[in-house]
């Protein structure tokens, strides 16, 4: 009877592979010695320029790092490989959560890896307002990108940035130019009137929409719609092939109730789809266009050195914001007007304005 219960039941362990006898405890141990090193900014630097992407990698954790001590050395780093930089096409992708940017990204990635170029994809995933913690899965949604030898994925948390750009994504595109990456892609978190900050750092800016889901109506608003270099109704395949094409038509019409671009550029709507690869190399012909106008007319480089004066106030305002917050005496005082205004004990300007004078003086 006990025999025939066992036959039945699909629940029993089948012998797994065993472990090969190379692999020790004392190897393990090693290979995790091996990481904990922490590799000179000369090595860094070194491993960079000749191309290795897990020099390339650690330098980017340590620009990332909020630990002051790191600071020195990831300047010594970033300011080694600015020579060997800005030789990249920089290219910023946003669009509302769904609309399936990973899915173009990887597309768009393995169109120009065929091309010959070195892709760098830098993906900013969205940061927990609760938690803080951020799932940084872009990787397991690029599967064939990822793989491709002449591209390089790197997921970062946005915190609480500035339209979702990780904090230190401007540094991380000179790290990617001087490792040899000459196309680097910028996905951020989503749209919204703070996208400003990811526009500040590309050359051409790439909004992807999706037709049958009410942005149409919403084309003839300002703000991400101006910053456009190029409109892409994505997921143009199968029964949606119609509706992609009438949304491609609204869109257009809106682009023309906007002033003319300084760059002398005039937006695209395009269709493709990312499944299908459809109408893919339509968007690198598009971008290749506008980078031989703007380089043309000059706007290229002036809009780089904007971004470059852009940044040095941004890292102030960012450093100026750490060293409040890090203040001992501020510290204590802020904890204590917190609940002073909780209470209202005091209005929470004056208690800004007493914090402030405190930390000036």
């Amino acid at each position: 009877m006990e025999n025939k219960k066992i036959k039945k039941s699909a629940l029993h362990e089948k012998a797994g592979i065993a472990s090969p006898e190379i692999v020790s405890l004392n190897s393990v141990g090693q290979i995790q010695q091996f990481r904990k090193i922490q590799p000179s900014s000369k090595e860094l630097i070194d491993g960079i320029l000749s191309g290795n992407i897990s020099a390339l990698s650690r330098a980017i954790t340590l620009v990332e790092s909020t630990n002051s001590d790191h600071l020195a050395k990831a300047n010594e780093v970033i300011n080694a490989c600015l020579p060997h930089a800005n030789k990249s096409i920089r290219i910023g992708i946003t669009g509302v959560p769904g609309v399936g940017k990973s899915t173009f990204i990887e597309a768009f990635g393995k169109h120009l890896t065929s091309l010959g170029k070195k892709v760098a994809v830098l993906a900013v995933d969205p940061s927990s307002s609760i938690s803080h913690g951020s799932i940084l899965g872009d990787k397991t949604r690029m599967e064939e990108l990822v793989k491709d030898p002449n591209a390089y994925i790197r997921p970062s948390a946005s915190g609480d940035t500035l339209g979702g750009v990780a904090r230190k994504t401007r540094e991380t595109i000179t790290l990617c130019e001087a490792c040899g990456f000459d196309t680097i892609l910028i996905e951020t978190v989503g749209v919204g009137q703070s996208e400003t900050a990811v526009h500040s750092m590309v050359d051409f800016f790439l909004l992807l929409k999706i037709s049958g889901a009410g942005d149409e109506l919403q084309g003839i608003k300002r703000g991400i719609m101006e910053m456009a270099d190029a409109i892409i109704i994505n997921k143009a395949d199968g029964d949606n092939i119609r509706k992609a094409n009438l949304a491609k038509v609204e869109f257009n019409r809106a682009l023309h109730l906007f002033p003319a671009k300084k760059s002398g550029w005039t937006p695209i709507t395009s269709t493709c789809s990312a499944i299908t690869h459809d109408g893919i190399s339509k968007v690198w012909d598009a971008v290749e266009k506008f980078i031989e106008l703007t380089k043309e007319n000059h706007y290229f480089f002036e809009k780089r050195k904007e971004q470059n004066q852009y940044w040095m106030l941004e890292t102030i305002n960012e450093h100026l914001r750490t060293n409040f917050y890090n203040h001992p005496e501020i510290q204590k005082l802020l904890e204590d007007n917190k609940k002073a205004v909780q209470n209202d004990e005091i209005s929470p300007f004056a208690a800004a304005q007493l914090l402030l004078e405190t930390y000036f003086k």
